[in-house]
């Protein structure tokens, strides 16, 4: 499979509910607090469908903009337990320093139709954590500072919000970097703004400058599920012919186990590739009898420094093809 048929499929496709094994997965924890769920928000007059474009699986999503470089860590976690929710795409996109979007130009966004930066997804880790190599966006009339997130849970639920920043330490950056942000400090408060005008509850990243002058945030969203992800049709079909359980250990220096079973007899094909899309290695490809199978992954084995990495299972039947994802850490 070439890397555009692997990212197309992987972010269309959703990915499976855990399956439990025998001393390979643990039950999720239990619900130690009240979670909130994400309101949900307009996808803006300017979103872009990714879903089949090779280039959006990415953790830097920057391109070649300027702008004061922001590290973006995202926790999902699911309503009913407050329990990591793994696996799941989590897609972003804003605009740039000057408050203009890519891929439009319009009359109040002056944007180029061919651009495509500041937009991107990726897939959760098992702690339910994606990361993001971005700018703090810009600003423009009527919006206050925000970032757009869609949470794909699976091919039947997908969450839809924004999030912004404390006013005070945003200010204070665009006023630090006044080259990067010519337009100065964003006017708006949280009340003055159309979307978050009815309240910010759980709509408030961090922010926090960093040794180096660039900026690091972190944001939790609460999502309807119970901390695995959830099942429509695509992955009730999938069910009937492969299951993948979490990898383990994960994160892992040594060794890293994921185990997978078959309902029927199939060809299986593992492969291993980094969070920019590019494909590492094959950990299989070969026929596979009905039950329970292990497939093994070592560091040294990626011929690169990474930290991250998507395994992804395909297997090939009548029906059609169908490929589920898990994110792997690897030190």
């Amino acid at each position: 499979m070439n890397r555009k048929q692997f990212l197309k499929t992987i972010s269309a496709a959703g990915v499976l509910s855990t399956l439990r094994l025998p001393n390979t997965l643990s039950a999720a924890p239990a619900k130690e607090s009240e979670c909130v769920l994400i309101p949900s928000e307009t996808a803006g007059p300017f979103p872009l469908d990714l879903t089949d474009n090779s280039a959006f699986l990415r953790s830097d999503i920057r391109e070649d903009r300027g702008g004061l470089e922001l590290r973006l860590r995202m926790r999902i976690v699911g309503e009913d337990n407050c329990a990591p929710m793994p696996n799941v795409r989590v897609h972003i996109w804003h605009c740039d320093a000057d408050g203009v979007y890519s891929g439009y130009n319009t009359g109040n966004n002056p944007g180029d139709v061919n651009d495509t930066c500041f937009r991107g997804h990726q897939f959760t880790d098992e702690n339910g954590e994606v990361q993001f190599t971005t700018i703090l966006p810009g600003w423009y009339p009527g919006r206050i500072c925000h970032i757009h997130f869609q949470v794909y849970v699976s091919s039947s639920y997908s969450a839809t919000s924004q999030f912004t920043f404390p006013i005070a330490p945003k200010n204070e950056l665009y006023g630090a970097n006044s080259e990067l942000y010519p337009k100065g400090a964003d006017p708006l408060s949280f009340t003055q703004d159309g979307v978050f005008a009815d309240g910010v509850d759980g709509q408030v990243a961090t922010l926090v400058v960093e040794n180096d002058g660039t900026a690091s945030s972190f944001f939790e969203a609460t999502v309807r599920g119970a901390g695995t992800v959830g099942v429509g049709h695509y992955e009730r079909r999938t069910e009937q012919y492969i299951h993948v359980g979490q990898p383990y250990p994960n994160p892992s220096v040594e060794r890293v186990r994921i185990p997978f079973a078959l309902h029927r007899s199939a060809r299986v094909k593992c492969s291993v590739y980094d969070i920019e899309g590019k494909k590492l290695i094959d950990l299989c490809d070969a026929e596979f009898t009905a039950g329970e199978h292990l497939v093994e992954l070592l560091p040294s084995m990626l011929g690169t420094e990474v930290s991250r990495v998507i395994c992804q299972f395909e297997v090939v039947t009548d029906e059609g093809v169908f490929r589920i994802p898990r994110v792997i850490i690897v030190h």
